[in-house]
């Protein structure tokens, strides 16, 4: 993050002698981005980070990647049985589509983390759609629930703790999500970035001189949720660490808790955000996809589509205008409410649009959303300017008629005889509303003032023939 933070003990100074209360030193530790020369953040430990030992390799996380050479648009299924509970909240996690910038995954966990863990691969931006519980982290509790960006810096060892889901009196999950027995402990989805980069707010909306948030902005340093206390465990033992690093998990062991830090300081921490703080910007038109923008890295956006007025010119089309977004693919994460340029979406789908071919509203949509003056919706998009594969698992959950879903009568008015603008029935503009006979340009024809433009060789205003010289007559307006 752009801003200043701390939490816990620090000396007066960096690099100055800082002592336990049996006299021995704290360890120092600079956690630092691009060489020295970026974000950082200083942290000091009851017991030297370097003593750490059995560097087991695990597993692979390299992912296979499928049909990397057909472009369609996709609809991947991810909601209620369609995702059963599986591993914990690091190995239950099924990548669904990805490139060389990112990767994008849900996880429905059925067990909880029994390690601590540590991507020193890239960022996580972890969206939190149903459950709720703590996540401990080297730099202090980070509480988390349904909505919450979860945004965890490379580099950064944490556990998440979740609470286990309950149904009420009535049978059904007291916190109105899908069946306890489907999702035990909660559902997110994760994107993450494998390309070094790091995530953080657009630019545009934080000042250049001082990384404050501009007035502009969406949403600000108010609105983010940094680590609390506790924030050290002062225990001794043998704890695993799962490291993510070179597409393998190693696991090394240290012998006591890996979050024994005792206070921080710095621009380079874990934060949670709600998506339900995000302020949305609105306009008399409508507006293009950057203003629902989050977070950035380097080759893709994060955006949050959130409840918002729609549009309010008289005449405004409040659905997205057919677009081809010619340098991006996008994907969209569906969360709730009902998305007005789309049908058949259900909560937890995912839809993949590839650059190269245009998208928009689906048939019948544009004329249902013409009264609407706001909008139920949420979700979740990540746009990337390297085309997004797809894996088995996405195409294992896909919808193969998505593709066709937007053929048919676009504006059934057309058939029918009758549009319907603003709430206001209006007989259709177009050649099946004259007479076989009769042409719309004729009609427009009749209603244009005759003029009499002298024809060539004639006496100009007066009109007068020049001998030999015939008189034309045209239109003001012709075709």
């Amino acid at each position: 993050m752009p801003f200043y933070s701390k939490l816990g003990l620090l000396p007066k100074k960096r690099h100055v002698q800082f002592r336990r209360p049996d006299g021995c030193l704290y360890s120092e530790e600079l956690f630092g981005t691009e060489g020295f020369s970026g974000p950082s953040s200083t942290m000091y430990h009851i017991h030297p980070p370097t003593q750490v030992y059995g560097w087991t390799p695990k597993y692979s996380t390299k992912v296979e990647y499928v049909e990397t050479d057909i472009m369609r648009m996709r609809h991947t299924m991810t909601g209620g049985h369609r995702l059963p509970p599986k591993g914990d909240s690091v190995t239950g996690r099924v990548v669904l589509y990805g490139n060389a910038d990112c990767e994008m995954a849900v996880c429905n966990p059925a067990e909880q983390m029994s390690y601590h863990y540590k991507n020193a691969q890239g960022d996580e931006c972890i969206f939190i759609h149903f459950g709720s519980g703590v996540c401990h982290t080297m730099m202090g509790t980070l509480k988390f629930g349904p909505k919450d960006y979860l945004v965890i810096p490379k580099g950064v060892i944490y556990i998440m703790v979740w609470d286990k889901r309950q149904n009420g009196a009535d049978g059904k999950p007291v916190d109105g999500g899908p069946p306890v027995e489907n999702t035990p402990y909660g559902r997110f989805l994760l994107i993450e970035t494998v390309n070094g980069s790091h995530l953080g707010p657009p630019r545009r909306y934080v000042s250049k001189e001082h990384g404050q948030f501009l007035e502009h902005a969406p949403y600000c340093e108010r609105d983010l949720r940094l680590p609390e206390l506790p924030l050290t465990w002062d225990q001794k033992g043998d704890f695993p660490v799962r490291i993510k690093a070179r597409d393998l998990i190693h696991e090394y062991v240290y012998h006591y808790h890996p979050l024994d830090i005792v206070g921080w300081d710095g621009c380079y921490y874990p934060y949670v955000f709600n998506i339900d703080d995000f302020a949305p910007i609105t306009g008399k038109l409508h507006m293009p996809p950057p203003i629902h923008q989050t977070f950035e890295a380097h080759n893709f956006v994060i955006c949050s589509f959130c409840p918002r007025l729609l549009d309010y010119h008289p005449q405004a089309i409040k659905v997205p205008y057919n677009h081809s977004n010619l340098d991006s693919d996008e994907v969209l994460y569906y969360v709730e409410g009902n998305f007005g340029s789309r049908k058949g979406i259900e909560v937890g789908s995912l839809t993949a649009h590839p650059q190269g071919i245009p998208h928009g509203p689906h048939p019948g949509t544009i004329e249902a959303s013409l009264a609407a003056t706001h909008t139920a919706e949420l979700a979740v998009m990540c746009d990337t300017f390297r085309p997004l594969h797809p894996t088995k698992a996405a195409l294992a959950l896909d919808d193969t008629k998505y593709p066709a879903s937007w053929q048919g009568e676009h504006f059934p008015g057309l058939s029918s005889g009758k549009m319907h603008l603003n709430g206001a029935t209006v007989p259709p503009v177009h050649a099946a509303a004259f007479p076989r006979e009769v042409h719309p340009v004729d009609v427009i024809r009749a209603a244009v003032p005759q003029v009499i433009i002298p024809a060539p060789g004639t006496n100009g205003a007066s009109g007068a023939a020049k001998p030999g010289a015939g008189v034309s007559t045209a239109n003001v307006w012709a075709p």
